[in-house]
């Protein structure tokens, strides 16, 4: 008997001295299949387009194709929750903007949480807002809109993408900043947002440079300022919101990318890397300088991205605290 439970135990010894390093090397030849792009918004919309020309410039760097996948809904929660849960083996990535650190003052339950559910990858573009309306709302610049919003701001409609979209960050601050309220108008993403503003079914959007540059330039829609420090190459004759009187009005919608948790540390440093090499490829910088985005080179780091989440999410309870927004 004692000689039975001796080999059981050098049984059970072997077993799992055979799965860790079985483990080791699966993370070793990663990655030896293709790698999925989580996007918790809609094809088309401005994240999607930052995370497609992305997706592509890492394959050289992975030897793997980059597959994209559109999970959206609930502000971007099912897609994040999607990785939480997956396999933390480094094949699905997770691509998501600002919304990973307003999410915990917008749901009252989350399926994840953002600071232990997930390892940072690192920061990866830096994008600004722009306050667009339909072509022929009666404003013609930012005084005039000012005055305009204040007079008839219960019959102003302002468009967003959904709860916790960059566009529904951005007018919640508009509106607190100009002390209105103006009757807001959820879509299921940028996209169909964009669509309805076009077709002058809504008055006004706030909306990434990612998804209004090309509208600014046709005319197809009226711009009053950018949401950015300074003047955005792609849009020169845009205003930033400081030049039109609104100082601390500053915000930048910045993308991360994320893995699962207990993902090890040489997958991470090899999407890290991956990343990296995608952010320097020229192609990226020409696409990401015609959509009016800033590249996050020297900040795509688990460090920084980090860091970046843990400083972001109680700046973003304190606003929706002041705006009165309730968690859902």
């Amino acid at each position: 008997m004692l000689h039975t439970l001796k080999n059981a135990r050098l049984l059970r010894h072997v077993a799992l001295a055979f799965a860790l390093t079985g483990g080791t090397a699966m993370a070793a030849d990663y990655p030896d299949h293709p790698v999925s792009m989580i996007i918790p918004f809609t094809a088309g919309g401005p994240t999607d387009n930052v995370a497609r020309s992305l997706g592509e410039a890492m394959q050289k760097s992975l030897g793997q194709t980059v597959v994209i996948e559109n999970k959206a809904g609930a502000g971007g929660t099912i897609g994040t929750t999607q990785v939480a849960n997956a396999k933390p083996d480094g094949y699905d990535v997770l691509l998501m903007h600002i919304g990973f650190s307003t999410a915990p003052s917008l749901y009252k339950r989350l399926g994840y949480d953002p600071e232990k559910s997930f390892r940072p990858v690192g920061l990866v573009v830096d994008v600004p807002m722009t306050l667009v309306a339909r072509a022929d709302f009666p404003a013609n610049n930012m005084k005039e809109l000012v005055e305009y919003l204040k007079a008839n701001q219960d019959k102003v409609t302002l468009a967003n993408a959904g709860v916790g979209a960059a566009s529904h960050l951005c007018g919640t601050m508009l509106m607190d900043t100009l002390g209105v309220k103006l009757l807001t108008v959820p879509y299921k993403g940028a996209g169909p947002a964009m669509n309805d503003l076009l077709g002058k079914q809504v008055d006004l959007l706030c909306d990434q440079t990612t998804n209004t540059t090309q509208h600014i330039k046709a005319k197809t829609v009226k711009a009053y300022a950018i949401t950015s420090d300074k003047r955005n190459a792609q849009l020169p004759d845009l205003p930033t919101m400081q030049e039109e009187g609104f100082k601390d009005f500053n915000v930048g919608i910045w993308h991360g990318m994320w893995v699962p948790a207990k993902t090890p540390d040489n997958v991470v440093a090899k999407l890290q890397a991956a990343l990296k090499d995608g952010l320097a490829s020229p192609k990226f910088k020409e696409r990401m300088d015609a959509l009016g985005a800033t590249i996050l080179s020297d900040q795509a780091t688990p460090e920084a991205l980090d860091a970046k989440v843990k400083e972001q999410i109680p700046v973003w309870a304190e606003l929706f605290k002041k705006a009165g927004v309730q968690p859902q």
